[in-house]
């Protein structure tokens, strides 16, 4: 498993982003997170060690962007070379989540047709809200690989009339930081019964800092989070 972080920064752009996780990390270390830049480690995919390997082994799932929306504005300059390289290491199988699913069609290569299947593009919905404005449109557009991410979540989702064979997977956690906001059971359990119900996969990622269950509010270390999720015994692959 790769990171590949072509460029950083982005801007807040719906309910989810209100304590993004890079804006904490860049204000501890006096960055503005608002400026969207090339990365050093723009060409990690092509590049190769003094044995002449890639640094990136064949096989590989690269966790692309994740510092910043692959979509965002600010990068269109950079994304046809950022595609270009996913489509030479078509040995790699390439993973970004997006909130701005919208700008789809603006922003995927010329050559793209039914989708590089070595791309798999994962869409937030982080409230009922984003998930009625943006599953629909998701739901029919040409991508080999799709997943469903309600991360942070911030109530309770309704995913049943979106459901289906072309989504790979539902995955759900709770917000982190000092401002995170609740993550209720409820919600976690009623997503996993509706991706049972559809037979889709699904992945109860993290708990969040501030998770309800049975009218009670747990207070979770970060380092706590994903162990209890995982714990929880709700992970589901039909």
């Amino acid at each position: 498993m790769a990171n590949w972080n072509p460029w950083h920064g982005c801007h807040k752009y719906s309910p989810g982003c209100r304590h993004c996780y890079v804006y904490r990390s860049d204000a501890a270390h006096g960055k503005d997170s608002s400026v969207v830049a090339k990365t050093s480690s723009f060409g990690l995919p092509l590049a190769k060690n003094r044995a002449g390997e890639y640094k990136i082994p064949s096989g590989e799932r690269v966790w692309t962007c994740f510092t910043s929306d692959f979509f965002v504005e600010d990068a269109d300059q950079w994304r046809p070379e950022a595609w270009a390289m996913m489509k030479e290491r078509s040995d790699l199988n390439f993973l970004f989540i997006t909130k701005r699913i919208h700008r789809f069609y603006e922003c995927i290569p010329e050559d793209w047709d039914a989708g590089y299947p070595n791309v798999h593009i994962c869409c937030t919905v982080e409230n009922q809200a984003c998930a009625d404005q943006r599953l629909p449109f998701f739901k029919e557009l040409p991508i080999a690989q799709k997943s469903i991410i309600c991360e942070p979540i911030l109530e309770h989702i309704d995913l049943s009339a979106y459901l289906g064979p072309w989504a790979k997977e539902v995955v759900a956690g709770g917000e982190s930081g000092p401002s995170a906001r609740i993550c209720r059971y409820e919600w976690i359990t009623d997503l996993q019964r509706q991706c049972r119900e559809a037979g889709v996969s699904f992945w109860f990622k993290q708990t969040g800092a501030m998770f309800e269950k049975d009218g009670k509010l747990y207070r979770i270390p970060r380092r706590h989070q994903h162990i209890q999720a995982q714990k929880s015994g709700l992970n589901y692959t039909p």
